[in-house]
């Protein structure tokens, strides 16, 4: 991505801090607007998104959570707005501003109102799980910014009530989240029906490399704003992680909240089943909770937000959807009741506290299980959270250091060899003897060096003979070829001996003749006479297949047995027995005889107590 960082020149990172909202260029409406909520100076974040967002340029905006970057994309909106005021008849949607969770959309709006109280600008939040009909009929009056998650967003375009063809700014709020937790297909969805000569805002507190990529798409030519490295956590947060068995969780989280100093608690868990089963527990052990989740229905969460910002609970538990872009003034402790499988995702929890320049504390449940998610966490944010260990639900974990940088080599552990023990009262192995045999093996002369003979040796005596030498094989030939050539041929000695073989056996037939006792059936047998040789035709034309029948033939028999089956038929219904006629008189006396209003129909057979319908 080069050439995307492009900070304005008249705001170095020295003046930052000096810095006051006049110094942007905004109005008026906005300065008072500011002045009331008592803002005084803006955050690193806002100081570097307002004046490219001013010059219309498309921003990619990277900052720790609860830094403001609602007010960030929120002010200079305004103002572009403010400035393209629309004349009479219904206001269309000018910009649009898309957020993961209920709660975020509600706050953004807050946002929205306060800040463009002076400048008439009109802004509508709308979102699922409540009634659809008060959304609608805010639609048809019109508005100027629109706060929408996806998934209502969709739901009202497809049925016509939500047009965005006169979209101007974009803002993908939260951007990391939105793509990495299932709305990329919906994000797309909205994006393919916006206008193509659009402004794009994203605003998001993590910037893994895949998101930065997926954005770059859909940015042109953007401004990139990181005011602290990707996936860091706040200065001001106390971190610190608890080695703890899974079943103790529970009972080390009520050890905790008996510290009065715990004024507030926002407790996290991994899943919703999870989050109701904390809260509840807490209830009995006399600390008043409630979950929000996403199984929870809009008013019964913003109920339990409310009552928990309001001071009335102390203890808030929620999953990582359900508190995504929760705003809560003076929360004392995050408290992760279960590690996050994504590092990022601690990077957002502990952002619900320290918010804003103040001070807040962390803390984090680890059993054994979660010893990879702990390391992960480190890896990413570059820092060892400390280890607390002195509490009565301890276990017994090492705590995992910081993984090394990429390409470093990593030398092999040294292996150090102990004998293995042995039992008391065995005998020890006797000392292990060199091996001899090894030795004289390599003290063996070479093969091609001759044998030493000696008298001594008993074996002599069984020895193979040596075989001689090439050359006197060689030599030899001509001697051998003479023996050859005074033996007698082999096809000269066997005939004699075939001969002299069968003027010794008797004939076949007298040998039958013995065995059988002579009754002539080998006689009869030999006496038979010989077939005479055929010639290849005509075996051949024995082994050809028979003429097909006629249509005529064919039909013949197919006539007869037509006829055989109708004659079996017509035998066949004569000797059926004939079903009995209905005797209509029985019945007819059956009727006169019968009491007045009586059922004289027959009853169900085999139930005569069975009444007919």
């Amino acid at each position: 991505m080069k050439g995307l960082f492009n900070r304005p020149a008249a705001y170095d990172s020295g003046k930052l801090n000096c810095m006051s909202f006049k110094d942007l260029s905004l109005i008026e409406p906005l300065l008072r607007a500011l002045e009331t909520e008592g803002y005084e100076r803006p955050t690193p974040i806002q100081a570097q998104a307002i004046p490219p967002v001013l010059q219309r340029r498309d921003l990619l905006g990277c900052a720790q959570t609860g830094t403001g970057k609602t007010a960030a994309f929120a002010l200079p909106i305004l103002q572009i707005l403010h400035g393209e005021r629309a004349g009479g008849g219904k206001r269309p949607i000018r910009s649009l501003i898309l957020t993961p969770t209920r709660e975020l959309a509600i706050q953004i709006a807050e946002s929205f109102t306060a800040y463009g109280r002076n400048t008439g600008v009109r802004n509508l939040v709308i979102f699922g799980g409540v009634g659809q009909t008060p959304q609608t009929e805010a639609l048809k009056r019109g508005t100027d910014i629109l706060i929408a998650t996806p998934g209502r967003l969709l739901d009202l375009m497809n049925q016509g009530y939500v047009s965005l063809r006169d979209i101007g700014i974009f803002v993908l709020d939260e951007a990391d989240r939105m793509l990495d937790m299932g709305f990329i297909h919906d994000v797309k969805k909205v994006i393919a029906k916006l206008p193509s000569d659009r402004q794009t805002l994203f605003f998001s507190a993590t910037m893994p490399p895949e998101i930065a990529h997926l954005s770059n798409s859909i940015l042109t030519d953007p401004v990139k704003v990181e005011v602290t490295p990707v996936s860091s956590t706040a200065e001001k947060v106390a971190q610190k992680v608890f080695f703890v068995e899974k079943k103790d969780k529970k009972n080390l989280l009520v050890h905790l909240l008996g510290d009065k100093d715990i004024t507030s608690a926002l407790v996290f868990s991994r899943t919703k089943h999870g989050a109701n089963k904390i809260a509840g527990d807490l209830t009995k052990a006399g600390f008043r909770a409630e979950a929000i989740h996403g199984n929870k229905s809009q008013n019964a969460r913003q109920a339990a937000l409310g009552n928990f910002k309001n001071g009335r609970l102390r203890v808030l538990v929620a999953t990582d959807i359900a508190a995504r872009g929760i705003d809560i003034d003076e929360l004392s402790h995050v408290v992760n009741y279960d590690l996050p499988n994504i590092p990022e995702t601690y990077v957002h929890r502990i952002g619900r506290t320290g918010r804003a320049g103040a001070s807040g504390i962390a803390l984090s449940f680890c059993d054994s299980e979660e010893l990879p998610y702990l390391k992960d966490i480190q890896k990413l944010t570059g820092q060892v959270v400390p280890v607390e260990r002195e509490h009565p639900f301890a276990a017994d974990l090492s705590a995992p250091g910081i993984p090394e940088a990429r390409g470093a080599k990593k030398q092999p552990p040294k292996v150090v060899k102990t004998p293995a023990p042995q039992r008391p009262g065995t005998i020890p192995l006797p000392e292990r003897r060199p091996d001899t045999k090894r030795e004289d093996q390599r003290n063996r002369p070479a093969r091609d060096a001759a044998p030493v003979k000696s008298d001594d040796n008993r074996n002599d005596n069984n020895r193979r003979p040596e075989r001689p030498a090439r050359d006197e094989r060689r030599s030899d030939r001509p001697a051998r070829d003479e023996r050859r050539a005074d033996r007698p041929e082999r096809d000269e000695r066997r005939p004699e001996r075939r001969d002299e073989n069968r003027s010794e056996r008797p004939a076949r037939d007298d040998r039958n003749n013995e065995r059988r006792g002579n009754n002539g059936r080998s006689e009869q047998r030999s006496s038979r006479p010989e077939r005479p040789a055929r010639s290849t035709e005509e075996r051949i034309g024995d082994r050809t297949q028979p003429k097909k029948p006629s249509a005529a033939e064919v039909a013949s028999v197919m006539r007869n047995r037509f006829a055989s089956i109708l004659e079996v038929a017509s035998i066949e219904k004569q000797n059926r027995p004939q079903k009995p006629k209905p005797k209509y008189g029985e019945r007819e006396e059956r009727n006169r005889d019968a009491k007045p209003g009586a059922d004289t129909r027959p009853a169900f057979r085999g139930d005569k107590k069975k009444k007919r319908w």
